[in-house]
């Protein structure tokens, strides 16, 4: 029974244990910083030489991690899509489908572009336009993103439509495509110039698209929200 404990657990056990676990805290390290270097200088900013010395780890450390820069690339967007999903679309979670909810996602994409939730605003706006004429695996996890995003909305706002927030004959992908157009102008522009009253414009933007196409219903419902 030697290497045994009271509690079932081997020596062994532990040991790997513990080796798993600081190999996720260095995978969490790694994507918190690569998260925010590509949200300025790009995906290609990226390399498991300039990671491992940013951070004072070991290069091969880093590399049994992640592999290759490509795979790096990857997980940043994968991990990009977790805090995504954490700032803009849990906080939904008890709202239910409706124009104030169209709404409130908005607003939470203008909060989380506006806080800098990553230092170079929107994650998948800077690196969407890094990626977009290119081809291969990084393109096509950047793209699938952007497309996840666009149907989020577009459901959102079917939804909203379904409970007779909106009229029946709204074009729900216009819609979606004029939201979320003046929410990136808004992030570029606030990234670019610095100017921060262009998330103020952004929301009045898209609260007066929303109330245009929405039923007496539908903008009552946005009247509570204001």
């Amino acid at each position: 029974m030697s290497g045994s404990t009271g509690s079932g657990t081997t020596g062994t056990d532990t040991k790997t244990d513990g080796r798993v676990e600081r190999g996720n805290q260095t995978r969490r390290l790694v994507l918190g910083r690569t998260m925010d270097i590509a949200s300025v200088e790009g995906l290609e900013g990226l390399s498991l030489g300039r990671i491992a010395t940013e951070l004072e780890l070991s290069k091969s450390g880093v590399f049994a991690l992640f592999g290759s820069k490509e795979e790096l690339q990857l997980a940043t967007v994968r991990a990009a899509v977790a805090v995504f999903a954490e700032q803009v679309v849990a906080p939904l979670k008890d709202v239910p489908p409706g124009a104030a909810r169209v709404r409130a996602l908005c607003r939470n994409w203008l909060t989380y572009s506006s806080d800098r939730v990553f230092s170079g605003g929107c994650f998948f706006y800077a690196v969407s336009a890094e990626f977009d004429a290119r081809t291969g695996p990084v393109h096509d996890a950047v793209a699938r993103t952007r497309l996840d995003w666009t149907t989020y909305m577009e459901r959102t706002l079917s939804e909203a439509r379904a409970v007779g927030d909106f009229t029946e004959d709204l074009d729900v992908e216009q819609l979606a495509f004029e939201v979320i157009a003046l929410m990136e102008a808004a992030n570029a522009q606030s990234v670019l110039l610095g100017d921060t009253h262009a998330y103020g414009r952004a929301e009045r933007g898209v609260t007066a698209r929303l109330r245009s196409s929405a039923t007496e219903q539908g903008r009552a419902a946005l009247a509570e929200q204001a």
